[in-house]
């Protein structure tokens, strides 16, 4: 199960066509609905006219290996370190979930365009870290569904009362879940229960890809957007905001 590719077993009863195009199509959604996304709140026009505003206000002007130095520092704090969060849990559980999803991601591509069939055999790193992705978004997204939630641990809303916003986070721990649950019964269970297993997972899997207009999926490209332009903003003076406070919360 964890050294196998599951995709390649698809083949019982289902091209490897089917899968690739399928990626294609998923691709396409994502970009579709991030471009809805940005029209829908005018995003392309607000960073417009907020870098044109910085650029007024600007009492320093930075050179190019400064605002290099200001990108690099937005990728290792707020992308790779999940810097944003001065919750620990709620740190952890981000990390987690966005090192699981890379990893399930990546060689979900990999696997399915690479090494469709069983003819060509899988490297076991690949279905090993597909797996190991699949595990960390479990726990994380878990975790933070039951435990970090904003509307549950400080509303003290339900657990299962859902709102708009916890779209993304139920349709990627169902993708995840059943992807575990489908690799499962691939190797214990029937033709049959394999392919319901399969087909939920496809389900959530287009629901969590072709939602982004709808999802917080989009938001992950925006937040480091604008978390450079704060930096370069503060940097070049040209930000009249006080810098966050110590124990503010990402959300």
């Amino acid at each position: 199960m964890f050294t196998s590719n599951p995709f390649a077993e698809l083949t019982a009863f289902l091209p490897p066509i089917a899968m690739q195009v399928y990626i294609v199509l998923m691709v396409i959604a994502v970009f579709l609905g991030t471009v809805a996304d940005m029209i829908h709140k005018n995003s392309g026009k607000y960073f417009a006219q907020r870098q044109k505003e910085a650029k007024a206000a600007a009492t320093k002007e930075l050179s190019v290996g400064d605002k290099a130095s200001l990108a690099m520092k937005t990728i290792v704090v707020e992308v790779a370190t999940a810097g944003e969060f001065c919750n620990p849990q709620r740190r952890i559980s981000h990390i987690l979930m966005f090192y699981g999803f890379i990893f399930y991601l990546v060689t979900t591509v990999i696997m399915i365009f690479g090494y469709p069939t069983s003819a060509t055999p899988t490297p076991e790193i690949l279905p090993l870290l597909w797996n190991a992705g699949v595990i960390m978004v479990i726990v994380g997204g878990y975790w933070f569904f039951f435990l970090l939630r904003v509307n549950v641990a400080k509303d003290g809303q339900p657990i299962f009362r859902l709102v708009p916003a916890d779209l993304f986070i139920v349709t990627l721990l169902g993708s995840v879940t059943f992807a575990f649950i489908w690799t499962y019964v691939q190797t214990t269970g029937t033709l049959t229960e394999t392919k319901i297993a399969f087909g939920l997972y496809i389900l959530f899997t287009t629901l969590l890809f072709g939602s982004v207009r709808w999802s917080k999926l989009a938001h992950m490209f925006f937040k480091p957007v604008v978390a450079f332009q704060r930096r370069v903003e503060e940097a070049s003076g040209a930000s009249s905001l006080p810098p966050p406070a110590p124990n503010s919360e990402g959300s």
